[in-house]
């Protein structure tokens, strides 16, 4: 049989396969668009699809898995927080002249800033100023950690921006901007996503300035409760403990504020929650 003849017929029997290897091919490649980002053309990316927002460094995605374990554990833990939540024994808030004037003001944004640390006790606070009309949007993580909060947030009927600092800051600043445009409150844990823990960040300061919202100091304190060992020493009060929450005077933010005025502005908000803490453990301590 002549080479030509051979070749002929080796083509012959490998198409089958090689017909088998292209369907398969393009199965997988079907199945890498469906998960990739979406992308609105050729050169512009759809943020809005949280999944291009997560970080690429990290592999976990929201498979069916953990989707299940959110949908079991998410209702579960709304309990427990509505459970401890209904025990604390609330002293008297300190600043609830200034809280009521913040939440009347319909229209203007403020950043309502708090340690990571007093996540729970702020947030409760917060969630009684929505309830009240107060517009709200929390900046939360795009990770799957930041499936639970997110959720948590939205039934309140906060709004939410998914990202961080860390990897997609420009992104979430332009997003906060719009928010703050529109009225609505943008809340901040001033010392996450990371830490160091009670040190007020500049990057605060920054969409405070480019959305005209005033920074809002907000703590808290309680007679007994849990630290957590992470990097902000996390607080959970413990059942029937007595809590206080304390918000301080707004403060401005000037458009045009330079580097210097930005540190003395972080400074003086660092200041603002110091004090406020140190406000609410005496309240606590009187109360007792």
């Amino acid at each position: 049989m002549a080479q030509g003849e051979i070749q002929v017929w080796v083509l012959r029997l490998s198409e089958p396969w090689r017909l088998i290897v292209a369907r398969l091919s393009t199965r997988t490649k079907s199945r890498e668009t469906a998960r990739s980002p979406t992308r609105l053309d050729s050169n512009k990316v759809d943020y809005s699809d949280v999944e291009m927002r997560r970080s690429a460094a990290s592999r976990r995605r929201m498979s069916p898995g953990r989707r299940l374990a959110y949908a079991i554990g998410l209702p579960i833990l709304r309990l427990v927080l509505w459970a401890l939540n209904s025990t604390y024994r609330h002293v008297r808030p300190i600043g609830r002249d200034i809280a009521e004037r913040i939440v009347a003001d319909a229209g203007q944004a403020y950043v309502p800033c708090y340690w990571h640390q007093q996540h729970i006790l702020c947030t409760q606070l917060l969630r009684s100023w929505i309830r009240s009309g107060f517009r709200a949007c929390f900046i939360i993580s795009a990770s799957v950690d930041g499936e639970v909060p997110a959720r948590i947030a939205r039934s309140w009927g906060a709004e939410v921006i998914r990202g961080s600092a860390a990897n997609t800051g420009a992104l979430v600043l332009r997003d906060a901007q719009q928010k703050m445009r529109e009225g609505v409150s943008i809340v901040a844990a001033s010392d996450g996503p990371l830490g160091p823990a009670f040190e007020f960040k500049t990057g605060t300061v920054l969409m405070a300035r480019v959305g005209g919202a005033p920074l809002v100091p907000i703590a808290c304190a309680a007679d007994r409760a849990w630290y957590m060992n992470t990097w902000d020493h996390f607080m959970i009060p413990k059942p029937f403990a007595r809590v206080v929450v304390a918000v301080g005077e707004p403060i401005d933010v000037p458009r045009g504020a330079s580097p210097q005025e930005f540190e003395a502005l972080r400074a003086r908000m660092q200041n603002a929650i110091e004090a406020l803490n140190q406000e609410s453990r005496e309240a606590v301590v009187d109360a007792t």
